[in-house]
């Protein structure tokens, strides 16, 4: 366990930060798996936006890979392209 007064706030800071990350990067994998099963196209183009901008959090923040936000992103466009 730390014995310095940094370490301890280190490990709070750590713990905090785990925490919204696993809330966020959750939040987000759910956004995604909602919209690649929506079949109706006006609310797919709804929601698209910000599905996009989640990932590009995750990808600022570091939680996800840019290259799988990227990714991500351009397979969600074409689903939501390829609906009628």
């Amino acid at each position: 366990m730390a014995n310095h007064k940094s370490a301890l706030k280190r490990v709070r800071q750590t713990e905090t930060r785990n925490e919204r990350n696993r809330y966020q990067h959750k939040t987000t994998r759910n956004a995604v798996r909602d919209l690649r099963a929506s079949t109706d196209k006006k609310a797919a183009a709804k929601l698209l936006p910000e599905v996009s901008s989640m990932l590009d959090k995750l990808a600022k923040t570091s939680v996800i890979h840019k290259n799988k936000a990227a990714n991500l992103k351009s397979s969600l466009t074409k689903h939501v392209a390829s609906l009628k």
